[in-house]
């Protein structure tokens, strides 16, 4: 568990299942260490009205995803289901992607196996862990959203 600030508002996190660490893996459970961007958001049209963000903001389509196999050309991108490679799906039935805040990093540049798919995104029940995300109650990163632009910066340290 962690914590997060914004502004004035201090949120109970979930981090990673393996705590945070400076080399991060592929696969590793951990939450990356550093500062960085917040790229974008997606959210899910269907079940959320849209959110309040200076964000660029996606809606999110059932065929999205973002590739996480380390030696596709696309590793750490967002791509189009069905995908040749192992993917994660945004449009999931669990919710926990309703919203999702691309944070930037291994984006620019990539390193193979250094972990991808870092978002932001809705906490399951009682803020259990990641696999290596940062995770909100819904309404949590919903203020959030609405507090942040394109040029915030987070640092998890």
């Amino acid at each position: 568990m962690g914590r997060l600030s914004c502004g004035n508002l201090l949120l109970r996190c979930a981090l990673g299942r393996s705590g945070i660490r400076s080399r991060k893996c592929e696969g590793d459970g951990a939450t990356p260490r550093g500062t960085f961007r917040l790229e974008g958001a997606y959210w899910r049209r269907d079940v959320l009205a849209r959110p309040r963000t200076a964000l660029p903001l996606r809606i999110t389509k059932p065929q999205d995803g973002w590739c996480d196999a380390a030696n596709d050309r696309n590793y750490n991108c967002p791509i189009t289901h069905p995908y040749p490679a192992s993917a994660e799906h945004l449009w999931r039935r669990d919710r926990l992607y309703d919203v999702v805040v691309v944070i930037d990093y291994n984006r620019r540049p990539r390193r193979r196996a250094s972990g991808s798919a870092i978002f932001m995104h809705v906490a399951s029940d009682g803020l259990k862990p990641t696999e290596g995300c940062v995770a909100l109650k819904r309404s949590d990163l919903l203020k959030v959203l609405a507090r942040v632009g394109r040029r915030t910066r987070i640092t998890i340290i």
